[in-house]
């Protein structure tokens, strides 16, 4: 009788996110009798996302079990697949201690979990819970194939690679994809006629063809299209969320020739054209949700709680499909039907125009034999630097990270586009005393005392 995978969930209470993959999984036949293990230290988020997978199973009428930890090394015990899906933190106290130590010096951010200040302190503060993964999964799983999701997803990949080089894993992210159905909304053509190939880093790549299928089987440029509908007023169209208008990146097309496939209001944070202190013209033009993560944050929180009480009082979970990436990468390497997902890989010359060890987001393809990376070679010489300014950000806080020396957190700050063009010398490095000592006993031990304090 043939095995059934045994996936594990690392911060399974992160329930709706988790609903969406195992739903996903379990609506694929070769998937339907999987061991889903779910791991959290919040007992009662555990129990409500229990119920949830339960409740999946019964309504698909499937033979899945689902089993709970509150142990990380026994849930990963003997696991195929490890989906880690967690924040460490979570909004209170960190992500408001990363929004609002910066807003003393008079520096805004949007969402701060990738890059700028935000995004290396979520980093130094998830990077060493990562690779506590990664060592229980070389003692217990050292085959199983972890499919991360957490962000920063450039810094928490390239770490990976650096510290557990045989670790087998992908960064995922939906943003490419995702952006792709938004552009084939804004000019009103079906995303199933649309092809696409995009390289580059995390929330940094780029659509270095963006085409419409035509009749005759021939393939369209939509660029022009699109600049046309933006310079015309058609696009962008309205999207999910009223406070993000998403103009910056038809902006940057403007000015680039090519479309970035993460939002508007997290690129305005990894350039330095868009947030400035007394330009709220650009502020307004724009559209730029300052402080947007935190509103998302109190409303998901505020969301959740109905949420979960109408799960647990459901006789039955409707199941749609998500626009996630795991099921398929699952289903590819369980019964070796290829697929074609974008992950976050180490690059190894992907991308020759980009260092080598950095984390790369390029086309996957995916089957038996794992996740299998595909050659782009050098991208435009104009994406290649602005990537490059956000690559240095990553590299810093990665160096810090493994090397336990403080003060290259100093140096990545210093680099941030946005902080740079923002703060002098001086201010920068305040903040990031300000930042460590606030953030305290949630940053690991080298880089808990300022240098202030080290100093004395």
């Amino acid at each position: 009788m043939a095995r059934n995978p045994k996936i594990t969930f690392i911060g399974a209470g992160s329930t709706v996110f988790m609903k969406n993959i195992v739903g996903d999984v379990l609506q694929r036949p070769a998937l339907s009798g999987a061991t889903i293990a779910l791991m959290d230290l919040n007992p009662q988020r555990l129990e409500e996302s229990a119920i949830v997978v339960n409740k999946l199973i019964s309504t698909l009428g499937v033979k899945a079990k689902a089993e709970t930890y509150s142990d990380q090394r026994k849930a990963l015990s003997g696991a195929d697949f490890v989906v880690v899906a967690f924040q460490i933190g979570g909004y209170e106290p960190c992500t408001v201690t990363d929004f609002e130590v910066p807003k003393k010096y008079g520096l805004r951010q949007t969402i701060a979990d990738t890059l700028g200040v935000g995004g290396i302190m979520r980093g130094l503060r998830t990077v060493p819970h990562l690779w506590k993964v990664c060592e229980d999964m070389l003692a217990v799983c050292p085959e199983a194939i972890m499919l991360q999701y957490v962000n920063p997803m450039a810094i928490n990949t390239w770490a990976i690679s650096e510290k557990y080089p045989t670790i087998r894993q992908v960064g995922l992210c939906h943003s490419v994809q995702g952006t792709a159905m938004e552009l084939a909304h804004d000019l009103d053509i079906p995303y199933e006629e649309i092809r696409y190939r995009a390289a580059g880093i995390n929330h940094m790549a780029f659509y270095l063809k963006f085409e419409h299928r035509q009749a005759d089987g021939s393939y369209r440029n939509l660029y022009p299209d699109l600049l046309r509908a933006y310079r015309e007023g058609r696009a962008p169209k309205p999207g999910w969320n009223p406070r993000c208008p998403n103009k910056v990146r038809y902006e940057m097309l403007t000015r680039l020739g090519y479309f970035v496939t993460e939002s508007s209001e997290h690129f305005a944070e990894y350039t330095p054209y868009f947030i400035k202190e007394g330009r709220d013209d650009l502020i307004e033009k724009f559209g730029i949700p300052l402080d947007e993560y935190p509103k998302r944050c109190i409303e998901q929180i505020e969301r959740w709680k109905g949420q979960a009480e109408a799960y647990r009082s459901a006789d039955k979970i409707e199941v749609k499909p998500s626009k996630e990436y795991a099921s398929s990468i699952i289903n590819s390497v369980w019964t070796g039907e290829p697929s074609v997902i974008y992950g976050n890989v180490r690059n190894n010359g992907c991308i020759t125009s980009l260092p080598t060890n950095c984390a790369a987001e390029v086309p996957c393809l995916v089957d038996a034999s794992g996740i299998q990376p595909t050659f782009i070679g050098d991208l435009p010489p104009q994406l290649t630097a602005l990537i490059r300014t956000n690559i240095n950000v990553q590299e810093l806080t990665v160096q810090a990270l493994m090397t336990e020396n403080r003060e290259h957190i100093y140096h990545a700050a210093m680099m941030d586009p946005h902080t740079a063009a923002e703060l002098d010398l001086d201010q920068i490095w305040s903040l990031v005393d300000d930042l460590l000592a606030t953030h305290g006993d949630w940053l690991p031990e080298w880089a808990r005392t300022s240098r202030k304090v080290q100093a004395a």
